[in-house]
């Protein structure tokens, strides 16, 4: 009886592992995912999206894949740069399954390598660069590490896309150390700020003065311009007027009666001056005979009339 019950167990575990291959050996791949089938321990094929029917107890999948583009990231790590500076750096990198048989047979774990190559390749390129030249050139360091990425992935079946580096942590004495700098320039560049704005304001107020001593001068000068060409035109005025009074009084000599008349006006003019020298503190020396005033008449006059 003891046997019956034993063989009862082993013929039921029997149809449950033989009902679970079966189960087993009917596989439905999703979208952007493969599987590697291994029969008897060799690559058979590899499955991709859809319905797939295994052998039982002869097919094998032996890995599992995804297509779609991984993001892995990069533990932090001491990188050590050419002038011994101590950074921390991580970063995240792109990748994606090309070849899922390579990826299978080509290395152990692929994600793992690109990790540590990238840890490598990262602490190769620092060493090479200055502390400041890592933060300005982040692009430059991305582009070394993917170019080496590219070289190495392609035999296990993967392509590194891209690579970012999302940190770069100096040391909290550097950091203070740059922070200091970086006052000291900005106090520099304020400085050198404010003596250049003082310098062309001093610059702006001189060509002001300057500005304005020439207009003064040029006003000046225009003034004195305006008011000798109108000296000069009064003169020229007073002188035509001058000249038409004398072509006038030369008419009016050449008419009857004019040289009478001008003779009469002329004494009338010196008798009037000669009334002026009755006033008080006048001392003047003549060389008339003011007794004689026929005689005086004749000398102002020259006239051989002997009536006044």
């Amino acid at each position: 009886m003891f046997v019956s019950v034993f063989l009862w167990i082993f013929w039921l575990g029997f149809l449950l592992y033989f009902a679970y291959k079966l189960y087993r050996s009917l596989r439905i791949v999703s979208a952007q995912e493969c599987i590697i089938v291994e029969r008897l321990g060799k690559y058979s094929r590899t499955l991709h999206a859809g319905f797939h029917i295994l052998i039982p107890f002869i097919d094998y999948d032996a890995y599992y894949h995804t297509l779609k583009e991984q993001a892995i990231d990069v533990p932090p790590q001491t990188c050590i740069t050419k002038d011994n500076v101590k950074v921390e750096m991580d970063g995240i990198l792109y990748l994606r399954v090309l070849d899922p048989q390579k990826a299978s047979y080509g290395i152990e774990d692929y994600r793992f390598a690109v990790t540590q190559l990238v840890q490598t390749t990262m602490r190769a390129i620092i060493g090479t660069m200055d502390l400041d030249t890592t933060f300005e050139t982040r692009e430059v360091i991305n582009s070394k590490i993917l170019e080496v990425l590219d070289q190495a992935g392609e035999p296990w079946g993967v392509r590194v896309n891209r690579y970012e580096i999302v940190n770069i942590a100096p040391p909290k004495s550097v950091i203070e150390a740059m922070e200091k700098e970086k006052k000291a320039q900005i106090s520099k560049k304020a400085q050198i700020s404010l003596s250049e704005g003082d310098r062309d304001s001093r610059i702006n107020r001189s060509l002001g003065i300057k500005e304005e001593a020439i207009n003064k001068s040029e006003g000046e000068k225009q003034k004195r311009i305006n008011e000798a060409e109108g000296q000069a035109a009064e003169i020229e005025s007073i002188a035509t007027a001058t000249a038409k009074g004398i072509e006038l009084l030369a008419a009016s000599i050449k008419t009857k009666g004019g040289k009478e008349a001008v003779k009469l006006r002329i004494a009338q003019r010196f008798i009037k001056e000669v009334e002026k020298l009755g006033q008080d503190g006048t001392e003047l020396v003549l060389p008339l005979n003011l007794s004689n005033f026929k005689s005086v008449m004749k000398s102002v006059l020259g006239s051989e009339d002997k009536k006044v």
